[in-house]
């Protein structure tokens, strides 16, 4: 900016040095007209403290911050700087270049101490004239400037000020091209929406009072927000981030995690871990396991990057990360859907600040916590409802489950990773399509005849519902052709299932499904711990029939071994969950 290079010149002449002792001023602006300076002042005043204004040998109005001693100053620059509220080629000064002051008005006329007053002699009284107080002075009344002279004030400003000016535009959602500071057609049709916006005629050319009122209110939002810059050198990011707003909680494997501040509602994570695309995909799907990515939101991948939007009535989250240099890299930020106006811009900014350098967070393997498949250790998970079991009955990847398993449920998946949906139900059974299109490795061939009593069976189902990776068999025999009741519908079972096994395919020796595990109503009676009922093979094909798809036979009568009937069972059996 025009400050740069008068304070390069002013640096350059006098040789300007610090003292403990002398006073030390943070200068922000250096302006060529006193009306700007003025309009300038005001901006930061509202946003800053100990905002002076002086008139310079030079002819300038310089706009400085303090005075503070120098360690304070230094701080005050840093601080400032850092959050974006001053220029990035703000400096510390000392008072020599500062001539009258200008801000705040009735301020001192200069920063030079006044010379001492002698007493006067006594002298004899004298009649004294009335006392004549002085007419307050007219307010001072800011007269608009015409589209003419509003571009001629604007030929005042630096490359860097119009880019000032782009950003605040920018910020508030009235521009959306690049940062060059030229006025071109975008620029003009944006100034002419904020004029707009904010009851002014829309010329497209704004005045210097308008300037004013852009950059204040950028300023304002800016100081509100508090973005600063961090420089997390364990984790190997710089970004900007609303620093205001968050502040750092604990490293926990692969984030850095900070908590809100004074009950704000906002959270952050920086995300820190070796890899490649294929740990950034992998971290992709676990990411939206998590309580702080809601369902609901835009979810997208590139070749080395992706983005996860969320949002509920509580909350609202964007994610991104990148794989850059054998690193997975990025950033979480989770907000009150209140903010989601300024959260989307502080969102770009830390976007395109955020700068990867050497260096990754590792897993403390000491700690059994960050160990296994989980690697987000101390964020809460999004669980089910419930999780049982299904199984595949066609090469299309449509899934036999109970209908209870599936009632109510607001979203419904396959191994927590296919959306699935319900395409009919009846005696107690849910038929479920997948959302894309699935290829099994294997699917259930249903048995022909109704077995024999005594005979092994196995029950294939996630008995843990979800805990383990891969379905249980749970061996038992068959103990009666029909139910307790008499019901000839169901099969009576001697096995140790699980409720998370309910669903799930009852093999034959030879691999058949001959029925589905249910879990039978019986009013209340507890029946003995081995008791266990299946829906008849014979039931299940007649309501796959009624709804499209063709059952396929097994009649069989060989026996696998143990090893194939696992497989088979692992093959077919699918975690059906039910989620909110």
């Amino acid at each position: 900016m025009s400050r740069s290079v008068f304070a390069a010149l002013f640096l350059t002449a006098s040789g300007v040095a610090f003292s403990a002792a002398a006073q030390t001023w943070v200068q922000v602006e250096a302006l060529p007209d006193l009306r700007t300076a003025q309009e300038r002042a005001r901006a930061y005043g509202s946003a800053l403290k100990d905002v002076n204004g002086f008139r310079l040998s030079s002819g300038w109005y310089a706009l400085a911050l303090g005075p503070y001693g120098e360690d304070e100053a230094r701080a005050k620059l840093r601080e400032l700087r850092s959050a974006g509220i001053i220029p990035s080629d703000s400096y510390l000064s000392d008072e020599a270049p500062y001539r009258k002051q200008f801000w705040p008005v009735g301020a001192a006329a200069g920063t030079a101490p006044a010379a001492p007053v002698e007493a006067p002699q006594a002298e004899a009284p004298v009649a004294q004239a009335p006392v004549v107080e002085p007419a307050a002075p007219a307010p001072v009344v800011e007269l608009e400037e015409t589209p003419r002279e509003a571009r001629a004030s604007e030929g005042l400003l630096s490359r860097d000020q119009k880019k000032d000016l782009q950003i605040a535009l920018q910020w508030f959602g009235f521009y959306k091209s690049s940062i060059d500071g030229s006025f071109g057609k975008g620029t003009r049709n944006s100034m002419a929406r904020w004029q707009e916006a904010n009851g002014y005629q829309a010329t497209g050319i704004l005045t210097t009072k308008q300037r004013a009122q852009l950059t204040d209110s950028y300023t304002s939002a800016l100081a509100a927000l508090g973005l600063g810059v961090v420089k997390e050198e364990k984790a190997g990011i710089e970004i900007t981030m609303p620093i205001g707003l968050v502040e750092f909680d604990k490293y926990e494997y692969p984030f850095v995690q900070y908590r809100e501040k004074a009950g704000n509602g906002m959270q952050a994570m920086l995300i820190s871990q070796p890899g490649d695309a294929d740990t950034l995909f992998g971290l992709y799907e676990i990411m939206q396991t998590l309580e702080i990515v809601p369902l609901e939101g835009e979810r997208s991948k590139g070749r080395r990057s992706f983005t996860l939007t969320g949002q509920n009535e509580d909350i609202h989250s964007y994610t991104y990360a990148r794989a850059e240099g054998g690193y997975v890299k990025g950033f979480s930020l989770v907000y009150p859907p209140a903010k989601a106006a300024d959260m989307a811009r502080v969102i770009e900014i830390m976007q395109d600040s955020m700068t990867v350098t050497e260096g990754t967070l590792t897993p403390d393997l000491s700690d059994a916590a960050t160990q296994g498949v989980d690697l987000l250790s101390g964020l809460d998970v999004r669980q089910p409802l419930q999780s049982r079991s299904g199984f595949y009955v066609d090469g299309r990847g449509h899934v036999l489950t109970t209908a209870e398993t599936v009632a109510s449920c607001g979203r419904i998946t396959l191994d927590n990773t296919y959306e699935a949906t319900v395409t009919a139900t009846g005696n107690g059974l849910a038929l479920l399509a997948p959302s894309t299109s699935l290829v099994p490795l294997n699917y259930a061939a249903f048995a022909t005849s109704p077995g024999r009593l005594r005979s092994a069976v196995a029950v294939a189902g996630y008995s843990y519902e979800g805990a383990l990776d891969a379905p249980t068999l749970t061996y038992g025999t068959l103990e009666d052709l029909k139910g307790l009741g008499g019901e000839a519908e169901l099969a009576r079972l001697e096995l140790d299932a699980l409720p998370g096994d309910v669903g799930g395919p009852v093999l034959s020796g030879s691999g058949a499904v001959s029925g589905m595990l249910v879990d039978h109503d019986l009013s209340g009676k507890a029946l003995p711990s081995g008791v266990r009922f299946a829906l008849k093979a014979s039931e299940l094909a007649t309501f796959l029939s009624e709804n499209g798809v063709t059952a396929v036979a097994n009649d069989s009568v060989g026996t696998l071994d143990a090893e194939d009937l696992a497989t088979l069972g692992t093959d077919m059996t699918v975690l059906v969950s039910c989620w909110e």
